[in-house]
């Protein structure tokens, strides 16, 4: 039935102008070894990537100790939470308690007051047996024993009252089985597929982190590993395109126990081709507080602090930023003091450094290991390189929802008109110098039009970072005048 109007009425129509899509933290994706053993979950994770927004997440979900050699991800941990209070990052361990593993047979352990320590890194608990001191009897776990770690992360053997332990015994016969975090190689992390099962691994579960998460990895480290030509290679890659449309950058330590003056860097970069414009080279590693840490864990919580600092906008670049740092080292643990002078000979040839010069320790370069044999700033400037891809992913995350529409002239002017807006707002903020888009008739034929395919054309430029600042002193004699 027909229902007659009569007056005005008032539809509302949807915008036209779509807002970017909400700028997440920067989210740093880091793969190595954890103390699983230690972890609170009753199934630790092994090649499972897992967001965590906090220290003591992280810690319950994969232990921590501070051996910082045997598990890098505690050296992430560490550093990323505790020294830059930063939060979002998603965790990959590799290292298999199945498969990274020793046998220890039963031996000889000393008893006190019903306790006995095994001072070893990464027993697990599930594998221990317990035996008498002639190794005649095998104690059973609940009813005469229990396990559990001290503060060191050792596992410890506890007599149960009414057990079958007496008190006056000095010795029992404990083996176990206890992570090998030294036999985790470059082929655990860069993982892959696994042609039976399909299950992923290692570098490459990077692809599985947007449909888990909703979020882009930005950042891909890989402390402890990614001084390994081969490992560096695959970080390159994967940061190059994520699920066929998302791009990144991969921090990459230089190795310092194979350079041995930081002169001898730029040839080791060159020779392993650490010079791609999604690769951040960095040298040497880190101190603070008496512990060592890899450079690109530093460098990788001062991109996300300074982020935080702008927005999520990643226009800043990270030089001259300031370190939680009190030295740097080289081979050998030796102490490494550049002056400026020697951090520009490693700048000039696309490595990021430490600086201790004026206002405390400071992350010194501004060049993607492409530089110098590219110098187009879009591939040679870090924050430069960094904008755009982060613009790629924005109209990415943004315009999802316009894929399937009917090609029309609105839709074409939604898209002009909401990356214009959004430009001018980049530009007033300070974080481009300016940009556009077009939508050209000579990028759009008829026959790609018919076919549903439209271009877009985004012209857009960010600010270079002040790399050097040239002051002119002259004498002037006019100022005698002044004398008389």
């Amino acid at each position: 039935m027909t229902v007659e109007r009569h007056g005005i009425y008032t539809t509302e129509i949807p915008t036209s102008i779509l807002s970017p899509a909400a700028t997440n933290p920067t989210l740093v994706v880091i793969v190595g070894t954890a103390p699983v053993h230690l972890s609170t979950r009753a199934t630790p994770p092994v090649n499972e990537p897992i967001l965590c927004s906090s220290f003591q997440e992280a810690k319950d979900a994969f232990g921590y100790s501070e051996d910082f050699e045997s598990y890098t991800l505690c050296e992430f941990m560490d550093a990323f939470y505790r020294l830059y209070g930063q939060s979002a990052a998603v965790f990959i361990n590799v290292l298999d308690p199945a498969t990274h593993k020793t046998v220890v047979a039963p031996a000889d352990t000393a008893i006190s007051s019903g306790v006995a320590v095994i001072n070893v890194e990464g027993v697990l608990k599930s594998s221990v047996i317990v035996k008498s001191g002639d190794g005649a009897t095998t104690h059973i776990l609940g009813t005469d024993y229990t396990t559990g770690y001290d503060t060191a992360g050792h596992l410890v053997v506890t007599a149960k009252s009414g057990g079958a332990i007496a008190g006056n015994v000095a010795t029992l016969k404990i083996g176990y089985t206890k992570l090998t975090s030294a036999a985790v190689d470059e082929a655990d992390i860069i993982g892959g597929l696994d042609g039976v099962t399909g299950k992923a691994a290692g570098l490459e579960l990077i692809q599985q982190i947007f449909p888990r998460f909703s979020l882009v990895p930005n950042l891909i480290i890989a402390p402890g590993f990614s001084h390994e030509p081969t490992v560096a290679a695959i970080m390159e890659s994967k940061a190059s395109l994520i699920n066929g449309h998302f791009f990144a950058q991969a921090i990459v330590d230089l190795p310092t126990e194979d350079i041995d003056l930081y002169s001898e860097a730029p040839d080791w970069k060159e020779e392993n081709h650490y010079t791609s414009k999604r690769q951040f080279p960095v040298y040497p590693k880190i101190t603070y507080s008496k512990k060592t840490y890899h450079f690109s864990t530093h460098l990788a919580a001062v991109l996300c602090a300074t982020d935080a600092k702008n927005r999520g906008v990643p226009f800043k670049s990270p030089s001259n930023q300031l370190l939680k740092a009190d030295g740097a080292v080289q081979k050998g643990r030796a102490d490494l003091f550049l002056g400026p002078d020697q951090a520009a000979f490693l700048n000039a040839k696309g490595i990021i450094t430490a600086l201790n010069f004026i206002g405390g320790w400071k992350v010194w370069g501004n060049r993607t290991g492409m530089y110098p044999s590219d110098t187009d700033p879009i591939n040679t400037f870090i924050p430069i390189r960094r904008m755009f891809d982060w613009i790629a992913n924005t109209v990415v995350l943004t315009y999802w929802s316009k894929v399937d529409d009917t090609t029309d002239q609105r839709l074409v002017q939604t898209v002009t008109d909401s990356i214009n807006v959004w430009f001018n707002g980049l530009q007033s903020s300070g974080a481009i110098l300016g940009g556009r888009v077009e939508f050209l008739k000579s990028e759009n034929s008829s026959n790609d039009l018919m076919n549903g395919k439209l271009t877009f054309h985004i012209f857009v430029t960010p600010p270079s970072p002040a790399q050097e600042i040239d002051f002119l002193i002259e004498y002037d004699p006019q100022y005698l005048g002044s004398i008389s």
